[in-house]
């Protein structure tokens, strides 16, 4: 069985919500709105619709993210973007912060490995709490 990579940070799941931030970083909504848009980064748009002027063409995969933050707490966005199969084991939204030993990784560069790090994750909640 693999090990988790030194820098993985642990987090614990109560009452369907990740209440502490990774590895206790503050996050940044600036950084986090370019993440989110980034097609090599977090891609959001390939699935979901975001309040972003210019922007065109979004996917209608996953739900729409405006007033994302009326709807749910910061903590039950940050399970959501971390892992949303403790939520929904059917969903086809990548866990960006899942641990790495259940993301199967056909490319072995990429073994455990998670596809965003802790401070991107936290700079992506950032932003997604703005969206109120």
């Amino acid at each position: 069985i693999m090990e988790l990579p030194a820098d993985y940070c642990q987090w614990e799941v109560s009452d369907y919500a990740i209440a502490q931030p990774l590895c206790g970083l503050a996050g940044d909504a600036t950084r986090g709105k370019a993440i989110a848009t980034d097609s090599y980064a977090g891609n959001c748009l390939a699935c979901h619709e975001l309040p972003i002027e210019g922007i065109e063409a979004y996917g209608n995969i996953g739900p729409p993210l405006n007033g994302l933050a009326s709807r749910l707490t910061e903590g039950q966005i940050r399970l959501r973007v971390v892992d949303t199969r403790r939520i929904n084991p059917m969903s086809i939204m990548p866990g960006f912060y899942r641990d790495p030993r259940l993301i199967h990784r056909p490319d072995e560069r990429y073994a455990g490995r998670t596809f965003l790090d802790a401070q991107q994750v936290e700079d992506v909640i950032a932003y997604l709490v703005t969206l109120i």
